[in-house]
């Protein structure tokens, strides 16, 4: 699992690339979350349009980043899984909880509207 950093209009998105499974993809998740709300990013948009592959570590790791994003007073939503990924998160319950989008512009100005 590979992960890039950017930002656009204030809002900073992960670009996952790989697999979303236990043992590295679930880490490299973690550790990219833990040091975006260490330095105070806030409005925190996970792409996982190139994950190939999630399991339940990988879907316990989106949902733990969630709530500790929440628990900091940030926000984490999701952008563009695909299929096989949509499936697994509809499967494990994850859907109605987090947002996800499939647009990024939509996604991004998703962040300006109160909650």
């Amino acid at each position: 699992m590979n992960v890039s950093t950017r930002e656009v209009d204030g809002v900073t998105i992960l670009d996952l690339h790989g697999t979303l499974v236990a043992g590295v993809g679930d880490e490299v998740l973690r550790e990219a979350v833990n040091r975006l709300l260490g330095a105070d990013h806030r409005r925190i948009l996970v792409n996982l349009a190139e994950v190939t592959r999630l399991d339940s570590t990988g879907v316990g790791e989106l949902v733990a980043s969630w709530k500790l994003a929440a628990r900091f007073g940030a926000q984490l939503k999701l952008l563009r899984p695909g299929d096989r990924v949509r499936s697994t998160l509809h499967l494990a319950q994850v859907l109605p909880l987090v947002e996800v989008f499939e647009d990024e512009a939509e996604a991004v100005q998703s962040f300006a509207r109160p909650e």
